[in-house]
């Protein structure tokens, strides 16, 4: 496996919860990074900071991110943006009030074969109807799956089910007949047992074609090429001071995690609507 190279990076500083762990970090990376005390002192002094999700579901994002960002620091926050859409309006808020640029993204939403498969529903016509198959039902594996469905399939989703038993969970996102859009919606497959190098799958169903195209999986070994465009979007947030790539429908797939997870809760059958994640967002 290798991964494009981007350059224009050094980590200078490190902080984790576990000391001995960024400590170990530090004496493996070749920039030979400071290891803070504290998380607010990672955002002194520096062009950028990365926050990294460390436990899946990102209900700390907010607060890591806060000093840096009064700081008036770039930021990029791993995903999920946060673990609701609540925090992440909040990190929006201290993004525009300090004028501090401010993205997340997923590798989804940016390796290349995400967006052929995009093109390719030209094949079929069209797609009314598409299927995803997850790694789960923990936010950061929704996320992914989530912004595989809005890149793919489009944006401006209005409603969420869940079919939820005792082996398996499914989620499916319905755009409510919106033109251009698969009139039956997608279906999220959250638990399909362990994926070859956690590859995700999709496929969608037309009217035209042979009616039907699959993919052959976007795992491990595609990763790489879809975070070397992050860093390539990260780089010219600093370069610009301006947020890059498709911010807005991680936004959206936050708000869509959350109505997931209302549905999930409540009922196996219940639909839920979702307010629309604050369309054409100026963001910095």
């Amino acid at each position: 496996m290798t991964a494009p190279f981007v350059e224009g990076f050094e980590i200078v500083k490190l902080w984790d919860k576990d000391r001995g762990a960024a400590e170990a970090a530090a004496k493996i990376l070749n920039s030979s990074p400071e290891v803070c005390e504290s998380f607010e002192q990672v955002s002194d002094d520096v062009d950028l900071v990365f926050i990294a999700d460390c436990n899946g579901d990102g209900h700390d994002h907010l607060k890591l991110a806060t000093p840096g960002l009064k700081k008036g620091i770039p930021t990029f926050v791993d995903k999920p943006f946060a673990h609701s859409l609540t925090d992440v309006l909040a990190m929006l808020k201290l993004s525009k009030e300090y004028d501090a640029p401010i993205m997340s993204l997923s590798i989804l939403q940016t390796v290349p074969e995400t967006r052929l498969f995009a093109r390719r529903l030209e094949e079929i016509g069209g797609a009314r109807f598409g299927t995803i198959q997850g790694l789960g039902t923990n936010r950061a594996a929704m996320i992914h799956t989530i912004c595989i469905a809005l890149t793919v399939f489009g944006s401006d989703v209005e409603s969420v089910r869940a079919l939820t038993g005792p082996n398996h969970t499914s989620i499916h996102l319905d755009w409510g007949g919106q033109p251009n859009r698969p009139l039956h919606g997608v279906m999220i497959n959250c638990d399909t047992g362990r994926g070859w190098h956690c590859s995700m799958y999709l496929s969608a169903f037309g009217p035209g074609g042979r009616g039907v195209i699959y993919n052959q999986g976007i795992g491990d070994w595609e990763f790489p090429r879809g975070s070397a465009e992050i860093l390539r979007l990260i780089k010219k947030m600093v370069e610009t001071g301006k947020s890059q790539g498709p911010v807005n429908q991680m936004i959206e797939a936050v708000a869509i995690a959350d109505a997931a997870d209302a549905a999930i809760k409540v009922s196996a059958t219940q639909l839920l609507e979702i307010v629309k994640p604050v369309p054409n967002l100026n963001l910095k």
